[in-house]
């Protein structure tokens, strides 16, 4: 997985500041447009977080409630959209509190990376097995069930493709800690995915195995039928 992509939101720092006046105008057209920009990208890393489609469109709604409320704080050195990403966040945090109170939140976490018991090589596999219905099934279940902070390291950067330093404002925390989550839930899931198509790995390697005792016992029987 790369360290650092490239990627950028639908508006830039100038089209910040032209929407950002017309929000604070409350200008109908500039919610429109506020809304369209970021909306879709608020309602995934809502749903990365929380798993629950249902449960990411109430983020969705409560993240632009409060986006609008507290115009009047948002600091200009800022970027709008890492601003409301940063709110989206808290919000699905405190629906995983409420709905999920047994489950460990990222303050509750500890930092230390477990090393993985067998990571598995799969890069030789046939691309449609790697890329299946099953395997994305199975890589879905597992980030669904990392802790909260990794799960949300792991989607604001690697699904959403934020900068390690826009993940670390959206998360509250230091650049360093935020590649510590993110390297913990890059290992979580490469042991998982290990698990799966370590099967798949092996299964050559027996076959293989498994010929030349055929072959030998194929050859002795006709001996013997001589």
């Amino acid at each position: 997985m790369p360290d650092e992509i490239d990627d950028t939101d639908d508006t830039d720092d100038t089209d910040d500041a032209t929407l950002l006046a017309g929000l604070k105008r409350r200008d109908p057209d500039a919610f429109e447009r506020f809304f369209a920009a970021y909306g879709d990208r608020v309602y995934r890393i809502a749903v990365g977080i929380l798993g629950d489609d249902a449960d990411a469109q109430e983020v969705v709604q409560a993240t632009f409630l409060s986006a609008f409320e507290a115009l009047d704080r948002f600091e200009p050195r800022a970027r709008l959209s890492t601003w409301l990403y940063r709110i989206a966040y808290n919000h699905a945090l405190m629906l995983v509190r409420r709905r999920r109170p047994s489950e460990a939140l990222p303050e509750d976490e500890s930092t230390a990376a477990p090393m993985p018991h067998a990571l598995v090589d799969w890069s030789a596999l046939p691309e449609e097995q790697i890329l299946g219905a099953e395997a994305q099934a199975i890589l879905t279940t597992a980030i669904a069930e990392l802790p909260a902070g990794l799960r949300a390291a792991f989607v604001l950067r690697d699904v959403e493709g934020l900068t390690t330093a826009e993940c670390s404002e959206v998360q509250g925390i230091s650049d360093v800690a935020c590649k510590v989550r993110l390297h913990r839930a890059r290992l979580a899931l490469r042991e998982r995915l290990s698990a799966y198509f370590g099967e798949w790995v092996a299964l050559p390697a027996a076959l293989s195995a498994a010929k030349p005792v055929v072959n030998q016992g194929s050859h002795e029987g006709k001996e013997e039928g001589v």
